[in-house]
């Protein structure tokens, strides 16, 4: 049997650039591939999703070890829509056309690629040193904001040049509670594209103030655009969910309704019909929910958009 990858130096970089060249790509659906029926469009997309398929595979088994991949991992899942591990089977299923669209609307897939090789450390970019070890110092780089204060700051002037021209970054500052699943993705995909991941912003936060804030992205956009103090997401879910506690008589059953779908609430961000429909399709959907709550579903999902993001009494980490 023939190796997938069937050249082992041949890069991702030099992979995407092979599909993704218009001409190139019309070529070489027209030439014939290794497999019976295929072209070698697809033999360049087969060793593509092979390269992508051992990083994130490795990943994937070490990411319950490694919080800052798990969050990465989480990250892209977000952003790519297709949990990473199977990104590879994505690729194949919807062939070399379709996959240059997809990498191209998500963009950054490379770099996507490195950062997950940076962060599972030294077994994927060993350093090798003839001479004797000494530590001399640990810094995070921040792409061309070497210390974390300027990468906040750039962060900042990019976040205030860019809401005029992002739909979604506006509803952020001024409405978050509009705020919509595929906004969101569409937010995370800019930010990513130019270098600003939450899990860098988180970072960079902690190394400039010695605090552990895991804020949500939300959180660090209305912080660079409004100043608003920087409150662990975790802690804004809470305080609306003990809003919500206080405004009916709840049976055990709805409040372990409430706390469930709040629970959902710190890991998505967003809940709305669709995500709570799939979330308890087992239990019948959201008209389960729905009815569980007394026909209050709707009011208890815009009570937690509204409950996220007013100032808070404990406004304490500006």
């Amino acid at each position: 049997m023939k190796p997938l990858v069937r050249d082992p130096n041949i890069t991702l970089e030099q992979l995407v650039d092979e599909l993704s060249n218009p001409e190139i790509l019309e070529s070489s659906l027209n030439v014939g591939g290794v497999q019976a029926g295929a072209s070698h469009a697809d033999d360049v997309l087969a060793e593509l999703s092979q390269k992508v398929m051992r990083v994130m595979r490795k990943a994937n088994k070490l990411a319950e070890q490694k919080p800052e991949l798990k969050q990465k991992l989480d990250e892209l899942e977000s952003l790519w829509g297709v949990p990473p591990k199977n990104l590879h089977h994505h690729l194949r299923e919807i062939g070399p056309t379709q996959a240059v669209q997809f990498i191209q609307r998500i963009g950054g897939l490379i770099n996507h690629v490195n950062e997950i090789k940076i962060i599972l450390g030294s077994e994927r970019m060993p350093l090798i040193y003839e001479g004797a070890d000494e530590f001399l110092d640990r810094q995070q780089n921040f792409g061309v904001n070497e210390k974390p204060a300027d990468y906040l700051l750039s962060f900042n002037d990019f976040i205030k040049n860019n809401i005029n021209q992002s739909a979604a970054l506006a509803v952020v500052v001024n409405k978050p509670r509009d705020l919509t699943r595929e906004q969101l993705k569409e937010i995370k995909l800019l930010l990513d594209n130019n270098g600003y991941t939450e899990t860098k912003l988180k970072a960079a936060w902690r190394n400039n103030t010695n605090q552990e804030i895991a804020a949500s992205i939300i959180g660090h956009i209305r912080q660079a655009a409004l100043g608003e103090s920087l409150i662990p997401f975790d802690q804004r879910v809470h305080n609306a969910l003990q809003k919500i506690y206080a405004s009916h008589a709840w049976l055990p059953a709805q409040r372990k309704c409430l706390e469930r779908l709040g629970k959902q609430l710190i890991h998505e961000v967003i809940i709305d019909h669709n995500f709570v429909n799939n979330a308890f399709a087992q239990e019948g959907g959201a008209k389960h929910v729905d009815k569980l709550l007394n026909s209050q579903l709707d009011k208890v999902l815009n009570a937690l958009a509204d409950g996220l993001w007013v100032k808070l009494a404990s406004d304490m980490y500006r």
